[in-house]
Formats: structure tokens, sequence, C-alpha cells
């Protein structure tokens, strides 16, 4: 078994990859429910977009702030508000299950989420020692959103479908919902326990004098490929997030189905995640994102003509096998591009770059579903990503620059 990095406690990096798995599942459980409790109270697929929209919308002006704070105060801090956040919002949406508060607790578990993740991110590449350690403790970490992806919106389903007759209603009643958000509540609060102790590292000395901007970081061309690279990526996840529940209800398969879809997608990112440390050594970065679009062009092209729960499984599979393998190796570019001082601010721009996409995407997933159908977003995407290909292979890290 791959080591964790020397610089870390006996299973310090277990601990950060439970509690953001904690966390994680939270804000995902959240977005698999509140979407379904809208199209349950018969708003359109635009009001979903609209929904989901909100779970990246803080993340957007949150991000950058949310690194350089990360820079300045380390993991617990940003950690700390972040379970505070992500708490609130799911208990809010509790108390007031109706539209308006679920798009505020979208704005309060996505910007949670997202905050802690560049904490805990910019920690864990701070403690690896070269590129290869790089790649085998981001490969760990990413099984922490890959398996939360898939806890929090199968747990969802199952709450949805069964706890509401269990309280002597129907299968997707409101109590169901009730419920399943108050367990998204309590999550967060596990996933500080298991942070709190967390030691911080020592600051990084500052590489450079006057003032400094995040244009500065933008004007190497790598870090603009790079970030180009992971929004294609990034976008054929949303569009698959997006498309499964209107699909899935669409053909009539119950909450739980389409949560298990959801859940089979997660659970095939983190395989493809746990093989990834003992590879590190023999994986390259341009190799491994390059294959990754190619194969996720071709998953996105097959997966609308699929009709039946299982075949949309294997895709979703498929699929995530494809997406599962990317963000080891866009955080191991990242952080061999970028000097060690500004580790937090590199990956708030990432962040910020991804949701800034994400809360329009959505709604031009919705708006365009509407009027040509969902089909045609997943060919869309697909013949994008697949372009895209070629750019991921001049993706050449060059030895370490800084130091990590």
């Amino acid at each position: 078994m791959p080591s964790a990095p020397s610089a870390a406690p006996r299973y310090a990096l277990a601990r950060l990859i439970g509690g953001q798995v904690c966390l994680h599942a939270s804000m995902a459980g959240m977005r698999m429910a509140a979407p379904l409790l809208a199209l349950r109270e018969g708003y359109s697929a635009l009001a979903v977009g609209v929904l989901l929209a909100m779970f990246a919308l803080t993340q957007v002006f949150l991000a950058l702030p949310a690194g350089r704070y990360a820079d300045r105060h380390g993991i617990r801090r940003p950690v700390g508000l972040s379970v505070i956040a992500a708490a609130l919002g799911a208990a809010l949406a509790v108390a007031f299950p109706v539209f308006p508060v679920l798009c505020l607790s979208a704005l309060l578990t996505g910007g949670a989420t997202g905050t802690a993740a560049i904490a805990l991110q910019r920690h864990a590449g701070r403690a690896a020692h070269d590129a290869t350690e790089l790649k085998r403790v981001f490969g760990w970490l990413s099984l922490g959103p890959a398996f939360a992806n898939f806890l929090g919106p199968f747990v969802s389903g199952l709450m949805i479908d069964y706890v509401g007759e269990l309280l002597g209603g129907q299968a997707g009643s409101l109590a169901g919902f009730r419920v399943t958000f108050l367990l998204m509540a309590l999550l967060p609060l596990l996933s500080w326990y298991l942070v709190r102790r967390t030691q911080d590292l020592p600051a990084a000395p500052a590489l450079g004098t006057g003032t400094r901007r995040t244009w500065d970081l933008l004007r190497d061309p790598m870090m603009r490929r790079l970030l180009l690279v992971n929004w294609f990526l990034s976008s054929c996840w949303d569009v698959h997030t997006f498309v499964v529940p209107v699909l899935g209800h669409e053909r009539d398969f119950s909450a739980s189905v389409i949560g298990t879809l959801l859940g089979a997608f997660s659970l095939a990112a983190v395989a493809v995640r746990l093989t990834m440390p003992w590879l590190a050594e023999h994986l390259r970065e341009r190799v491994v994102l390059s294959g990754a679009m190619l194969l996720t062009a071709l998953s996105l092209g097959i997966y609308p003509l699929m009709n039946s729960a299982w075949t949309m499984g294997l895709c979703s599979v498929l699929l995530g096998l494809a997406l599962g393998s990317v963000q080891p190796m866009i955080m191991s570019t990242l952080h061999q591009i970028t000097p060690s001082d500004r580790h937090g601010e590199a990956l708030g721009l990432r962040v910020m770059s991804l949701n800034g996409s994400s809360v329009f995407m959505p709604m031009v997933f919705g708006t365009v579903g509407a009027v040509v159908g969902v089909s045609f977003l997943f060919w869309t995407v697909g013949f994008a990503v697949g372009l895209g290909s070629r750019m991921a292979w001049k993706l050449k890290v060059p030895t370490l620059p800084h130091s990590v």
C-alpha cells in the first residue's frame, strides 16, 4: 500500500479523506434531493437548472478569497467555517422545504464544500515532496469526493423512497425529503470531528515581492491550458448530474433508481482512483487526461440511446471511469506549475473558473433541454470534449519549477 506523506502524522490523510467525504456527501445528497423535490412540486427543467446552479454560485465569489485565506490560516479555520455553513444550509431545508429556501440551502452547502476542498487540497499538496508523491496523495484524496458523490445520492434516494412509508405515508412524501435534509445537516458535524485535530503545516515563504495579482498566474500558458481542459471535463460531470434526474423522471424511474445511477457513476470514479496511488510512478498527466477526454466523448455519445436503467447504469460506469481518473492528474499538474506560497490561490482560481461556468451551464442545459431535448446536450458536450483532447496532449509538465 502506498504510504501517506511522511510529513503527516499516521492516519492524517485518512482523516482528511473522511472529513471530505462527510462534507461533500452532504452537498451531493442535497444536490440530488432538492431538484427531485422541485420536480415533485411541479417546477420545470429550467427551474431545476437554476437550483443546481445555486450550488456553484457561492464558490464563484468565495473561491479566490478562500484560497488566499487558506494560504494565510491553514486548514482548520476554513474547514470549521465551512462545517457551520453546510449544516445551517441543510437545516434550513428541513424547516422550510420550499423552492426559495432550497436555493439558499444550495448556496450555503455548495459554498461550504468548495471552501473546505480548497483548504484540504492545499494541505495535502504541501505535504507531498515530489511529483510522484503528488499523484499518489491526490489519488487517495480524490477518493473522497468520488465516494461522497455515491454515498450522498444513494442514501438520499433510499430515504426519500422509504422513510415516508415507514412514517405511515407514501414513497416520495415530504416527510421523506425532510428526514433526508436532516441527515445531510448532521454529516458536516462528523466532518469537523475528523479534521479538527489536523496540524497545520508551516507557512510557505513568499517567492517574490510587490503586489501579487491573480492575473500573474493566468499569464502562464500552461495554467490557461490546464484550466480550459479542466473546464471541458467538469462540464461533462455537470451535464451528467443534470440530465440523469431529468431523464429518469421522464422515464418514470424511482428516486432510488436515479440515485443508484448517479451512485454507479461515482462508484466507478472511486474504483479507478483506487488504482492510481499504486500506478503513480507510471502515470503521465497528459496521457491520462487526453485518454479520459476521448473515452468521455464516446460515453456521452451513446448514453442517450440507452433506454433501460441497466444500460444507463453501464454508461454511467463507463463515464465514471473516464472522469474519475482526471482530478489527481489535474491537481498534480497544478501544484507543479504554481509557486508554493500561492497553492491556495491557484486552487481557488481553479474552483472559481469551474463554478463560474457551473452557475450558468445548468441554466443553459435546462433551456436547451426544454427546446431540443436532453439528448442533444450529451452529444454537443461530447463532441466538444473530444475536440479538446488535443489540448490535453499538449500539457507537458516540466520538472518541478517550484518547491512543492
